[in-house]
């Protein structure tokens, strides 16, 4: 018996998995970092907390095991963050991360100046102030002592390989949320390069997310006890959870009630979406993937209830929204806490709450807040069906699919039913299997996927709820648009 290292990079802790051949996860831990605000809307940090969370987290993982039977680790890691690295590989700004809005001027130049056409014929995506491009482009205008350093442009969880092995490496559906990436044919974009202004060299060697980069270093196995144990390219957190709940096959389907929400649809071929609106990447198993991001899901719950309702008894508060009430509720919530990604592309966007009066409850404002969140989602799941896919079923994953009640939501609102995975452990899974297939203890992905992957449960529609919601759905598309120019002035 074997056993694999998987890591979850995330934006507040490193989560670690020991996996064993079979898919049983033996031990886990956790190590967290902070995360720091320079300013309004900016989002840094030192990826030196990233190693040390790894280190420390390592030794812990593995203090009771046979170190000589772990054959592998894989990363998955929070996507888009900007890591640079001079001449001597060292890190020369803080990593700017995925949830970072500064770069509204550079984002609006590339969408509007460049154009979003041509980004998309470069790319298969446009702009969002997400990416890593507009982050570069940024450190290039405000910080040109910087930019004149930059030897390496990585993103986070490349920067843990880099340490691991020397190699300065990136997998294919990193690489596609980066805005540098011919998505379609897996090869960097020339004309990209130069509108930032880097160059090729600067980048990492391209490789699938299974395919082994290098060994681990001898002095690095010896810091963490180790043997000479594979290193792969590892994924972005997404496709990399996506190996968790099983979503690698063409047309299958995964959403994620995490602290973001994500829609997530694997595709056997590549994609092009007409309006861009939502995103076409490369996935974790060499095929395809699309996907929607709302930057706000389950944090928006948070917030309700620890900030404003001043409690942690999340399920005692939707303990009154009982099945009449469902697509019956005059309170309608903007999710837009961090202002939104997928559709709508607009870090301006507010949080808003809309429709209360003085016989309003508390539980009501609850449920909008769960409705919100799920018709944002619906926002990315009727874009998909307008470029031609066909979405039957979803799985739910996230903090917020252990909702029955946001579970059921779900299922209503998208009008499809919602399956829930019997286990549900991230990217650090996905990153584990990806290690096990990099050792040749595996073929491929799905190989992996159809041994360790089960349901446990289904939530099926109800039709007359279904029309309930679709009619509240009709009224949520109108507030955005509404209060678009207002958000504008919003400071």
């Amino acid at each position: 018996m074997n056993y694999y290292i998987g890591a979850d990079l995330g934006t507040s802790a490193l989560k670690l998995l020991l996996v064993d051949t079979h898919g049983n996860i033996i031990n886990t831990v956790s190590k967290s970092y902070d995360v720091s605000f320079p300013h309004p809307g900016w989002s840094e940090q030192n990826p030196e907390d990233w190693w040390t969370a790894l280190v420390e987290g390592v030794n812990e993982l593995t203090k009771n095991t046979d170190k000589a039977l772990i054959r592998g680790i894989g990363v998955g890691g929070q996507m888009h963050g900007l890591v640079v690295l001079d001449e001597n590989d060292k890190v020369i700004r803080p990593a700017i991360l995925w949830n970072d809005g500064r770069t509204f001027k550079e984002t609006d130049y590339l969408n509007n100046v460049i154009g979003k056409e041509k980004l998309a014929s470069l790319t298969g995506n446009i702009a969002f102030a997400g990416f890593t491009v507009p982050k570069i482009m940024w450190v290039r205008d405000n910080e040109p002592e910087n930019f004149a350093k930059i030897s390496k442009i990585m993103l986070p969880k490349d920067y843990i390989n880099y340490r691991l092995t020397g190699v300065h490496s990136i997998d294919y559906s990193d690489a596609s949320g980066m805005l540098l990436l011919d998505v379609e044919n897996k090869k960097w974009s020339s004309e990209m390069l130069e509108i930032c202004g880097v160059s090729e060299a600067q980048l990492p060697a391209l490789y699938e997310s299974y395919d082994k980069t290098g060994d681990i270093l001898p002095e690095i196995a010896k810091e963490l006890g180790l043997g000479e144990i594979t290193v792969v390219a590892g994924a972005g957190d997404n496709a990399a959870a996506a190996i968790g709940t099983g979503t690698v096959i063409d047309g299958k389907c995964n959403i994620s009630l995490g602290t973001s929400g994500t829609f997530f649809v694997s595709n056997r071929d590549y994609a092009a979406l007409s309006n861009n609106a939502i995103h076409s990447f490369c996935h974790a198993n060499g095929d395809y993937h699309i996907m929607g991001c709302i930057l706000s899901a389950a944090s928006c719950n948070k917030w309700l209830c620890e900030d404003i309702l001043k409690t942690d008894d999340y399920a005692g508060e939707q303990t009154d929204i009982t099945d009449d009430k469902l697509g019956t509720n005059d309170v309608y919530f903007l999710p837009y806490l961090m202002g939104e990604r997928s559709p709508i592309n607009d870090t301006d966007a507010r949080g808003v709450l809309i429709g209360m009066r003085l016989d309003t409850k508390r539980s009501d404002i609850v449920q909008a807040v769960l409705e919100g969140v799920a018709f944002a989602v619906r926002d990315n799941f009727e874009i998909a069906k307008q470029a031609g896919v066909n979405i039957s079923r979803s799985t739910l994953c996230g903090g917020g699919a252990k909702s029955p009640l946001w579970r059921k939501i779900m299922a209503n609102v998208l009008n499809i039913p919602i399956d829930i995975p019997s286990a549900e452990e991230g990217p650090g899974f996905g990153g584990a299997v990806l290690a096990m297939i990099g050792d040749g203890a595996y073929e491929s992905v799905s190989q992996c996927t159809e041994k360790f992957v089960s349901v446990k449960g289904t939530v099926e529609p109800d039709a007359e709820i279904v029309e309930r919601y679709n009619d509240r759905y009709e009224k949520f598309k109108q507030l955005y648009p509404s209060l678009k120019d207002v958000f504008k002035t919003i400071k």
